[in-house]
């Protein structure tokens, strides 16, 4: 993974986190991977480019500090770093949020592009929440980004809608080193019980590098009740995330360490086969 983002200059990495289906933990693994990064010393953006929805204020805990939106950006009203909310407790983390009486055809993806490059020299991530599906929000959410985080969860329908969004990021230009797969609410159990997809159901639909395996911790929906990231709760599924994080960063961290599978051997004998690089036989 080292050299991800050998772009060259002092500028952000930009990542869009995407999905072909809603409710598979998009926002909540924007949120977490952002305070996780500024807990280790990043400076970190974070905008929410689902605009009509805007989730990631309430994630973070942040709704009654927004002033402006990126909708004011995108209108000249304010400059990005004006409407930019300092998050409480990480001085170095920061979020643009997302208009709720706004239209995603009211933002076009030049309008991002142009926003994100205001802010790229400010920060050293800037992670973009994209609205789930194939059509302008996500075109919005695209465009400005370097890498493409994909999240899917173990379900048929989720990995086919992945798989059709991973084939729009490739007709944008990404290729197979700018697209990694992040997979959400693992319960090994059910896999081993075959009662949660088989291998072939997903390997013949997705064979692209794995960021990340996050297993399904009721804590997240705690977390989120009290508007607390998890990261940010002291709970044992922050080392999931430290663990994508370094990744990230170009540190070479087993796959394997997201679910602890050293005590679960068979498991992970298991999970690791069913995502090789795509083309490959």
């Amino acid at each position: 993974m080292i050299g991800i983002f050998e772009r060259g200059g002092l500028v952000a990495k930009v990542l869009v986190v995407t999905s072909g289906k809603g409710g598979v933990g998009k926002t909540t693994i924007t949120a977490n991977l952002g305070c996780t990064l500024a807990k280790m010393g990043e400076k970190v953006a974070l905008i929410d480019a689902d605009i009509g929805l805007k989730n990631l204020d309430v994630v973070l805990g942040l709704e009654n500090r927004v002033v402006y939106t990126l909708l004011d950006v995108v209108q000249g009203r304010v400059k990005p770093q004006e409407a930019l909310v300092r998050h409480k407790v990480l001085r170095n983390m920061y979020l643009l949020a997302a208009s709720q009486i706004a239209t995603k055809e009211m933002v076009s993806p030049e309008d991002m592009k142009a926003l994100v490059k205001e802010l790229e020299r400010d920060f050293d991530y800037i992670l973009i929440d994209s609205p789930a599906g194939i059509e302008r929000g996500f075109r919005n959410a695209v465009s400005p980004a370097h890498m493409a985080l994909v999240v899917t969860t173990p379900e048929l329908t989720a990995i086919s809608d992945a798989d059709r969004v991973i084939g729009l990021l490739e007709n944008f230009g990404f290729d197979d080193d700018s697209i990694k797969l992040v997979i959400n609410r693992v319960k090994p159990k059910m896999i081993k019980s075959g009662d949660m997809l088989t291998q072939d159901d997903i390997k013949s639909a997705l064979a692209l590098d794995v960021l990340g395996i996050i297993p399904d911790s009721e804590d997240v929906i705690i977390a989120t009740n009290k508007g607390i990231p998890v990261v940010l709760d002291g709970v044992p599924l922050t080392s999931t995330f430290e663990n994508i994080a370094r990744r990230l960063q170009g540190e070479a961290v087993p796959v394997e360490k997201d679910l602890k599978v050293s005590e679960n051997k068979g498991f992970w004998d298991f999970f690791k086969h069913l995502f090789r690089r795509r083309g490959e036989k």
